[in-house]
């Protein structure tokens, strides 16, 4: 259990603290003067502390507490103080908690509740002590990772992007192909090149080919290249994306559009590594690693007929997938940050502007469906009509999530509809805790869909389905 420091000059007082604490499993230091106190603090692992205000028999000022509280404030910010003393007014209590007070309990005290409010307060420095643990830890892992690979300019935060980051340069030097999955405008060509810049082949072609738009009849042209005369248009010689890769690394994006027939073509070259250029007879042979990337789900697609499982199987010896972004919300800021520094650095004069809060929050709540693609996208056009420094939620187009205050809850059905049995019906009770996890979250749909397990777009279709709307007020 965390350590409780106790601050009285009354030895009765800090035996009595000292016993109540024990007795509900908390270690105890006790200090009788601001110096004590201050070095139990600079020197000790402490959950909480519980000091008197006044340290001298005459005084009862508080002037004393003020001053030892403001010490302990400058020297841990986050360190939970619960002030008591016999003598303070209610003007005093709200300067202690504007001082950074967390509690103020007046003398005598209640034991149960006093050790409630210790307690709870010491479990949450505990909780916050060690997540802040955790975030370091994960900062340094992916710091680490940053010093020993090349990863490409990508920018994340997330432990569900630092897993696959951590995948992708294991995987990297293997010289396998590479399936790499995941919504549009993720950042799968991104994922791309940084399995190339780590693989042998760092330094050699790498060749990007949209697959998706290979019409069917250029897709062999393209693909191996065509002998002049081979096609209506072809006067000269043409090398295709497989030799110029040759030595390389090859990426073809969008696999899961390209058509049945270019499906077989590909799957000989991935078989033989021997292709010939279209209106030639002459074999040549390739080189090549193949990284492929798509946002369709290809076993889906080989169950319907439409993509061929054997090249499946050749494509994907490694799978790297890809969360959307609102599946990693804390990406979401970080990303920001760095693509408003990037236009920063292409706008004429270089000037720097900043997302503010109500702005952070906007990015928190907005489900991306659009993913970074869209995050730059809106960044872009907020970069260009901003008023001022500071970009603001209706500079990003995203207006209907601002919210000052909470938003009300509102229903659209009339009060005879609860009426209408004496039991609650399946849709009743949907109704009625989706409506409490609303009260709950203060309006915030985000909040209220993970507590309930849902997507931010699952809950609003509850809604609309419940007639559940939700009263927005903005500045």
């Amino acid at each position: 259990m965390p350590k409780i420091l106790v601050i009285d000059d009354q030895p009765a007082v800090c035996v009595a603290l000292t016993t109540l604490f024990e007795l509900h499993g908390h270690e105890v230091r006790v200090a009788a003067t601001p110096d004590e106190a201050m070095a139990a603090v600079l020197g000790d692992e402490l959950g909480a502390v519980v000091q008197d205000m006044n340290f001298r028999q005459s005084a009862t000022s508080g002037e004393e507490g003020m001053e030892l509280l403001r010490r302990i404030k400058a020297v841990d910010p986050e360190l939970p103080v619960v002030a008591m003393t016999a003598f303070t007014s209610i003007a005093g209590a709200v300067e202690l908690i504007k001082a950074g007070a967390s509690d103020y309990v007046p003398k005598p005290w209640d034991d149960q509740k006093l050790v409630a409010i210790v307690g709870n307060l010491a479990r949450l420095r505990a909780l916050e002590q060690e997540n802040a643990r955790l975030l370091a830890q994960r900062g340094r892992a992916r710091h680490r990772l940053a010093e020993r690979h090349d990863l490409a300019g990508l920018v994340y935060a997330s432990d569900a992007m630092h897993e696959v980051v951590s995948l992708a340069v294991k995987v990297a030097p293997a010289d396998v192909p590479v399936l790499i999955t995941g919504p549009n405008g993720t950042g799968k060509e991104l994922l791309a090149a940084i399995v190339q810049a780590n693989s042998r082949r760092r330094g050699r072609p790498f060749v990007k080919v949209n697959a998706g738009a290979l019409p069917d009849e250029l897709v062999e042209a393209e693909l191996f290249g065509a002998e002049p005369g081979a096609f209506t248009g072809a006067t000269r010689l043409r090398a295709g994306r497989f030799e110029e890769a040759d030595g390389g690394t090859l990426f073809l994006d969008e696999i899961g559009t390209l058509s049945l027939n270019g499906q077989k073509k590909l799957l000989r070259v991935l078989q033989t590594g021997e292709y010939q250029r279209l209106g030639s007879s002459v074999t040549r042979k390739a080189d090549v690693r193949v990284l492929s990337a798509t946002n369709r789900d290809l076993p889906r697609a080989i169950a319907e007929g439409s993509f061929r499982e054997d090249l499946y199987f050749r494509l994907n010896v490694i799978e790297l997938t890809i969360p959307a972004l609102r599946d990693r919300p804390e990406d979401i800021v970080p990303i920001a940050s760095h693509l408003l520094d990037r236009l920063a650095a292409r706008a004429a004069g270089g000037e720097r502007v900043t997302l503010g809060p109500r702005a952070r929050d906007a990015l928190a709540e907005h489900d991306w469906p659009g993913n970074v693609r869209e995050l730059e996208n809106r960044l872009t056009r907020a970069a260009l009509v901003r008023k001022g420094e500071t970009i603001e939620p209706h500079d990003l187009g995203l207006d209907a999530v601002a919210r000052v205050p909470p938003a009300p809850i509102a229903t659209g059905a009339a009060p005879a509809a609860h009426a209408a049995s004496s039991a609650p019906s399946a849709t009743s009770s949907e109704r009625l805790e989706i409506e409490r996890a609303l009260v709950e979250a203060r309006g915030v749909v985000a909040k209220a869909a993970a507590s309930l397990g849902l997507s931010r777009q699952g809950l609003y279709r509850r809604m609309d389905r419940l007639g559940i709307q939700i009263e927005r007020k903005l500045k």
